[in-house]
């Protein structure tokens, strides 16, 4: 399982995220003048089998406008460049243990693309955002049985005002993972009248009075 260093990175990942946010199409935060304020709020890990990337959900509150916001990042921490990925890097950062990361927004990322399948499908075990080796059993993956386990090949990445549709190929055929970035609580999911999703990762965040939201971080649709 990974190890979670108590350690500092430089410039931390709320700074970076600070910078980052305001460039994304699904950012509603206010306009030029006011930065993002984010703040960690929530999220979880995911293990790489591999053990070279770093895989974290992040929940991020951000109050810079009349109304605070849950944004949903994940990002990916890695050793080295990831090839082909220049646009989705959200910064470099020095890490008092390991060195230099890169650090990626995760919807890019075919290892974090994976073990998010493997998630919905019953195949991964979610981590606890800030312990090692430490499951978190309030975040739970559900599948209505259909796909098909093993690897997966990202074809597209597309941002929407709300989410982020990742298009993947698997062994049964072509799936959306769609990646909440807004997050609402459940209730606010519910009873919409669209088609239900294949599958789905829900976890928990708090707001800003202190109570805990949970909600869909991503979904799985045909």
């Amino acid at each position: 399982m990974a190890v979670v260093h108590r350690t500092t990175m430089t410039p931390g990942k709320l700074e970076l995220l600070a910078s980052w946010l305001p460039t994304q199409s699904w950012y509603q935060g206010p306009g030029a003048g006011s930065a993002p304020q984010p703040a960690r709020v929530g999220g979880f890990r995911l293990d790489d089998p591999q053990g070279e990337v770093g895989i974290e959900f992040m929940a991020v509150s951000d109050r810079a406008g009349d109304r605070p916001i849950t944004y949903h990042v994940p990002l990916t921490y890695r050793g080295a460049p990831l090839d082909g990925a220049e646009h989705a890097l959200i910064g470099t950062s020095e890490h008092g243990v390991l060195g230099r990361r890169w650090i990626y927004d995760g919807t890019h990322d075919p290892v974090l693309v994976e073990r998010l399948y493997a998630l919905v499908r019953g195949e991964a075990e979610p981590q606890a955002q800030s312990e090692s080796d430490t499951p978190d059993p309030s975040v739970t993956g559900w599948s209505a049985g259909t796909g098909h386990p093993g690897p997966v090949a990202v074809l597209g990445v597309s941002d929407g005002p709300e989410t982020t549709d990742v298009l993947v190929q698997t062994a049964g055929g072509k799936l959306t993972l769609g990646v909440q970035r807004v997050l609402r609580p459940a209730p606010a999911q519910e009873d919409t009248g669209e088609r239900q999703p294949l599958g789905h990762v829900t976890a928990e965040w708090t707001l800003p009075d202190g109570t805990r939201a949970r909600g869909r971080y991503a979904v799985v649709r045909a």
